[in-house]
C-alpha cells in the first residue's frame, strides 16, 4: 500500500511561499521569515505534563508553531488525532516511534501514521540494555535499521535515528553513531539532538558535517550554564544557554536541514520553551541567511 498524501512539509512550504507573495509590501525581510516558519516544529514530548493533548496542541498553537512531532500515536485513534490537529491547524512531520514497535508491530504504525498524513517515524531512545557495546554490535544494529528503512520505504515513508549523548562513545576513533548511520545506509536519515551531542563532548556544529545529504532534523534546544537549572536537568530554552547557534544554524542549513525541532526534556514552563524558543528560532533563521 503506498501513501500519497503530500509530505507535510512540502505542501507547507508552497503555503508558505504563497504567503510571502501576498507580503510582498511588507517590510524587507519580513516575507522571508515567513517562509522560515515552516522549518519550525514541537515536539509534544515537552508538553507531556501540560494536560490533555487538546491543551497541549492549544500549547503548540498559541506559540506560532504549526508542526508538530508526536511522540507515537499519542494514545489516541487516527480519526481523533486527525480531528485535534484540524482543530488547531498543527500538521504532523514527524513522529517518535519506539524501535521495538518497528520490530513486532511494523504494519500498525505504518496503518496509523499514514492515516493522519505523516510519512517520517524516528528512533528516539535504545534503552541502556539495548545499547550495542562494540563496533560491531551498532554495525549490525545499524543494519538493522537500514532493513526496517528499507520495509518502509515502500509504503513511503522515511526512517530516522535520534541520538542522545551515549552514542558519542567513540571505537577506533568513530562515534557510535557514525557507526550506526554509515552500516544503515542512506535511507536512514539523521534527527540530529545538539544539546546530547555537546553533552557527549562533541561541537555540534562540526558533528552535523557527519549528515550531510542525512539531516532530517535537528532537535532545537540547549544546555544551561554548568551548575545551573538542575531542576530542569541542566536544559535551557534554545537560544539562552550556552551552545553557539551562530555556528550551528549555518551548519545544520549546509548539511540540508529540512526541519528544527524545539523540545525541552524538563521544562519549568512548556509555553515559554515553544513560544520563546520559536521566536528566536525565527529571527535567527533569517540572521543567518542574511550572512
Amino acid at each position: 500500500m503506498h501513501n500519497n498524501t503530500t509530505r507535510p512539509l512540502a505542501a507547507f512550504r508552497r503555503r508558505a511561499l504563497l504567503a510571502c507573495l501576498g507580503a510582498a509590501l511588507a517590510p524587507p525581510g519580513l516575507a522571508y521569515a515567513q517562509a522560515q516558519d515552516q522549518a519550525v516544529a514541537a515536539q509534544m514530548y515537552t508538553l507531556r505534563d501540560f494536560g490533555s493533548l487538546e491543551k497541549q496542541f492549544a500549547a503548540v498553537e498559541r506559540a506560532g508553531i504549526e508542526l508538530v512531532e508526536l511522540v507515537g500515536d499519542q494514545g489516541i485513534e487516527a480519526d481523533e488525532m486527525n480531528a485535534l490537529l484540524a482543530r488547531h491547524d498543527l500538521e504532523v512531520v514527524s513522529s517518535h516511534v519506539p524501535l521495538e514497535d518497528l520490530r513486532h508491530d511494523l504494519d500498525h504504525v505504518v496503518a496509523f501514521h499514514q492515516a493522519i498524513g505523516n510519512d517520517t517515524l524516528v528512533i528516539p531512545y535504545l534503552a541502556e540494555d539495548a545499547r550495542p557495546g562494540s563496533a560491531e554490535g551498532w554495525q549490525a544494529l545499524g543494519e538493522e535499521i537500514g532493513g526496517l528503512a528499507n520495509r518502509l520505504a515502500e509504503d513511503d515513508m522515511r526512517l530516522a535515528y535520534h541520538n542522545h549523548d551515549f552514542e558519542m562513545q567513540t571505537f577506533d576513533g568513530r562515534t557510535a553513531l557514525e557507526i550506526l548511520m554509515e552500516a544503515a545506509g542512506p535511507e536512514v536519515l539523521g534527527e540530529v539532538d545538539l544539546a546530547w551531542v555537546a553533552r557527549g563532548g562533541r561541537d555540534p556544529a562540526d558533528y552535523l558535517e557527519h549528515f550531510d545529504g542525512r539531516l532530517f532534523a535537528v532537535h532545537a534546544k540547549d544546555n544551561a550554564p554548568a551548575g545551573t537549572a538542575e531542576d530542569q536537568r541542566g536544559f535551557a530554552i534554545v537560544g539562552q544557554g550556552v551552545l553557539d547557534w551562530d555556528e550551528i544554524l549555518p551548519a545544520a542549513r549546509e548539511a540540508g536541514v529540512e526541519v528544527y525541532v524545539i523540545e525541552h526534556d524538563q521544562p519549568k514552563d512548556a509555553q515559554a520553551v515553544l513560544t520563546e524558543g520559536h521566536r528566536f528560532l525565527s529571527e535567527a533563521l533569517v540572521s543567518a541567511d542574511a550572512e
